[in-house]
């Protein structure tokens, strides 16, 4: 199944500096997500990027969802041009799309799944930071609307290792394929 590189987009979730910038293996992840975009585009597989975001002041931020909310002072003074750019080695091309999800899942508060049907997309590949956040709520959210989903494993970390290592061994592989960036690459 990973030869077919037909219906199939990489996701490239939440790469963002802001987010990045605190994320200590953030240099290494980077990295290697730019070679799967690259190997994505020499084989005309759409990337497709996903970056939260929400409108000044954070007013899609509900008093009832606690891990948004705790954020929301913080976002308040934010610039969020400048919050959701995208990693400078990462950047999209001109015609590559820039989704702005308001939670975890990339699907929530946008319009990813309106471009995948779009674009005939069945089969996602995810990339992103974290990978019991961005990562486990896409894959779950899109299990469910009965996606074939690619998770590369090195192109995804968490802030906690034992966290990040459980989900791509034990959770993701019921419902994903789970591989590495250089087994995509070669396939």
């Amino acid at each position: 199944m990973r030869n077919n590189t037909n219906n199939t987009a990489l996701l490239v979730m939440d790469m963002q500096n802001a987010m990045l910038s605190t994320f200590p293996e953030g240099a290494a992840v980077t990295a290697k997500v730019a070679k799967a975009i690259t190997n994505a585009r020499s084989k005309g597989i759409p990337v497709i990027f996903v970056v939260v975001g929400f409108r000044q002041g954070a007013p899609e931020i509900s008093p009832n969802n606690k891990v948004f909310m705790e954020n929301k002072a913080r976002f308040a003074g934010i610039n969020f041009t400048d919050f959701t750019a995208i990693h400078p080695d990462l950047a999209p091309q001109e015609h590559e799309p820039v989704v702005v999800k308001r939670r975890f899942s990339a699907f929530t508060g946008s319009d990813l799944e309106v471009l995948l049907r779009g674009l005939r997309i069945e089969h996602i590949v995810l990339t992103g930071i974290v990978t019991s956040g961005v990562v486990l709520s896409t894959l779950r959210e899109a299990a469910d609307k009965d996606y074939r989903i690619t998770v590369l494993s090195d192109g995804c970390a968490d802030r906690e290792a034992d966290v990040h290592e459980f989900l791509l061994t034990r959770i993701f592989p019921r419902q994903a394929e789970v591989i590495t960036i250089d087994e995509w690459n070669n396939a």
